[in-house]
């Protein structure tokens, strides 16, 4: 990988890590069904009117849209505002991949080796020591039973749309941002309605005709900056590379999104929640290194 590339492939993981305090500081000012639907929004529109819809059939562009957009940032925002660290569920967001693994044996037969087994067992021992964890030094409610497992709904969402994307691919090969613009209509309707429903015509109008720089940043950066510009670049380079050149980078992303919630927010944790983050990233490191590990053992032996 060219130095240019890999400067461009951290330049995304560093605006996905940012990506979670951002939407802590968008939930400030407005409630979350709200910020996420209009987050789609700006994603939608004007992209839509230069990119080319993608040539699947409709029912597969909403399960997208319903996973990938709707489910997993309907899930983690409301998770974010009721005071899950932005920190931590950039991390614990990130049970998205055995989730993907689990999906992908149940629903498209594909084997499970040993490593993705041994990440999963892992991780899962470090979520449980999350759950039990309290906060230090934090002003919001933290890590609760709920809190988690609506990040874990987010994680699972996540990996359902994984897998629809996989479906998607093996018919027909789609541009990432036709992808991505064109099912950004998709929970535009469930979010709005959900505001409606959930939050209340007061709270959206107050929320509308009170709106500060600080949220309206925080949407352009949501939309443009992390989706828009971050899948755009991130899906030229897998065209371009190995998948496992590039993939590897986004177990940057928490490391990103811990450290950005600790200098901008100023979330702390205490020592058994940095052992149990410490224990997730080890199982991702399981699972996504595990297997050459061993093969290259297996050869040297």
């Amino acid at each position: 990988m060219s130095v240019k590339d890999l400067l461009l492939a951290l330049c995304v993981v560093l605006a996905w890590g940012v990506n979670f305090v951002v939407i802590k500081l968008g939930l400030h000012g407005m409630p979350p069904f709200l910020l996420a639907g209009l987050r789609f929004t700006l994603v939608a529109f004007p992209a839509i009117f230069f990119v080319k819809r993608p040539n699947i059939p409709l029912r597969w562009l909403v399960v997208y849209g319903m996973t990938i957009s709707f489910g997993q940032f309907a899930f983690l925002f409301l998770a974010i505002k009721l005071g899950m660290p932005a920190g931590l569920a950039s991390l614990v967001v990130q049970a998205q991949a055995f989730f993907t693994l689990l999906l992908g044996a149940l629903l498209l037969a594909e084997k499970l080796r040993w490593n993705h087994i041994a990440g999963i067992v892992v991780a899962t021992l470090g979520m449980f020591m999350l759950a039990t964890a309290g906060m230090e030094g934090q002003t919001t409610a933290g890590i609760t039973l709920t809190t988690m497992m609506l990040t874990l709904a987010a994680a699972l969402s996540w990996g359902l749309g994984n897998i629809t994307n996989k479906i998607i691919l093996r018919n027909s090969k789609v541009p990432v941002m036709s992808l991505v613009v064109w099912s950004a209509l998709v929970p535009m309707l469930p979010f709005f309605a959900c505001s409606w429903w959930f939050e209340g015509e007061a709270a959206i109008v107050s929320s509308l005709v009170h709106i500060s720089l600080q949220t309206v940043l925080a949407l352009i950066y949501l939309a443009f900056v992390a989706t828009i510009v971050g899948y755009a670049i991130w899906g030229n380079l897998l065209s371009r590379y190995e998948t496992w050149r590039i993939a590897p980078l986004s177990l940057l992303v928490p490391v990103v999104g811990i450290l950005s919630a600790a200098l901008i927010l100023g979330e702390t944790l205490s020592m058994q929640q940095m052992l149990g983050a410490t224990v997730i990233i080890l199982g991702l490191l399981i699972n996504v290194f595990g297997g050459m590990v061993s093969q290259r053992f297996l050869v040297r032996t």
